[in-house]
């Protein structure tokens, strides 16, 4: 697979900050499912942009960014249509993770972590629907932020399925990450949190060595541990989960893939075909299953608790990994990443753990609307590590 660069050179965008803010000598990329006005959004495949129009006007995201003072300069690579969580798109390549250069930098949001990973960008926003802030995050060692659902205005986003899409951002910093969440997050009231907890389920995924580095990390948060919590098999809401997003996905759009036959990727392609023969039934069973659980994980995370887990089972694969490997690695994968997304949570995904490859990242699942005091509590500690001298909460091995 061939690789290229996180920005897109061959439709170069640029606009200046319309105001001066707390975001002034910030440069900032999106990711290509986005409005910029004059372009058209490539979502990823080459047929996209003839298919569609000229944006008159840029996302709300992005002039949210501009009145704060942030400088656009680019477009970022995703995956085709955002349907994949790789970083491998078929049509233009894969994006290089400084992290791990043999491996993939994760997706739909590649282009997007791979720009702030290489230092080209100050932060870069994307969206994340499965896991496609998350999973780069992880992968490049930076902070990333998927919000609470309908926290931060989708207008002028393209979208995937609908009930679980997110606009979400990337920074290596996290006072940058907290910066951005001030220009994009609503200013709402909600208790602080004053308890965490280790979601025990995820726990199950890992080998004994970073499961024993994300207790160690849990202790580094500064407040109280309480008991770990259990909300059941992650496999029930990585099912579910994933029958109503490729349902979705299909109502939004079926009727493009019907009408002008674009080609996809390995993986992709099968996710559409599967996607489009899930019957209105099947997917209503699916989305009652679904509403069960995202109540019973609202009621388990009440209002002043954080949940903490791994953001991703490993590091980042090799680009090389074989197709068996990359499907087995998903699955596990999206049993940690539905939990948030099912039940519309905000994950903040902390560059704290190491395996023998490269990072892994350490999650904060926080009460609905508890946005900025997660990432309040990233920028904290990060002061505090940076004040200590040390290179973070856990070493690597």
């Amino acid at each position: 697979m061939q690789r290229c660069s996180a920005i897109i050179t061959e439709d170069p965008v640029q606009a200046a900050p319309t105001h001066p803010g707390p975001l002034t000598g910030l440069r900032f990329a999106v990711k290509d499912v986005m409005d910029v006005a004059g372009t058209t959004m490539g979502m990823g495949h080459p047929l996209w942009a003839s298919t569609h129009s000229v944006a008159d006007t840029h996302a709300d995201c992005i002039n949210q960014c501009l009145v704060q003072g942030a400088e656009l300069i680019g477009k970022t690579q995703t995956d085709e249509l955002t349907y994949s969580l790789a970083g491998n798109n078929h049509h233009y390549g894969v994006a290089p993770n400084p992290a791990v250069p043999d491996a993939t930098p994760g997706g739909s949001s590649s282009g997007s972590a791979s720009a702030v990973a290489q230092g080209l960008v100050d932060f870069a926003i994307g969206t994340d629907t499965g896991g496609s802030i998350r999973i780069p995050a992880s992968y490049c060692g930076l902070y990333g932020l998927r919000p609470s659902h309908g926290a931060v205005s989708r207008v002028g986003v393209g979208s995937l399925a609908p009930q679980f899409d997110t606009v979400g951002w990337l920074a290596q910093r996290a006072d940058i990450l907290m910066a951005v969440g001030e220009a994009l997050l609503p200013n709402t009231e909600t208790p602080i949190p004053s308890q965490v907890a280790l979601l025990n389920d995820g726990m199950e995924l890992l080998d004994s060595i970073m499961a024993h580095k994300a207790r160690g990390a849990i202790r580094s948060l500064g407040l109280p541990v309480s008991r770990s919590i259990s909300i059941g098999s992650l496999e029930s809401y990585r099912r579910v989960f994933q029958v109503v997003q490729a349902y979705e996905a299909w109502q939004t759009h079926g009727e493009w893939i019907t009408a002008n036959k674009p080609v996809f990727g390995p993986g992709v392609a099968e996710r559409f075909d599967a996607a489009s023969k899930i019957t209105a039934e099947e997917a209503q069973a699916a989305q009652a299953n679904l509403n069960g659980l995202r109540q019973r994980v609202r009621d388990l995370i009440g209002d002043d608790t954080i949940w903490c887990m791994p953001t991703v089972p490993a590091s980042a694969l090799p680009i090389s990994a074989p197709a068996e490997e990359v499907d087995f690695i998903r699955g596990q994968t999206l049993c940690l990443t539905a939990v948030a997304g099912v039940a519309g949570l905000p994950q903040l995904s902390l560059p704290w753990l190491r395996d023998v490859r490269g990072p892994v990242g350490f999650s904060l699942i926080g009460p609905p609307g508890s946005d900025r005091h997660l990432l309040r509590l990233a920028r904290n500690l990060a002061f505090a590590s940076h004040l200590r001298k040390a290179p973070g909460p856990v070493p690597a091995v």
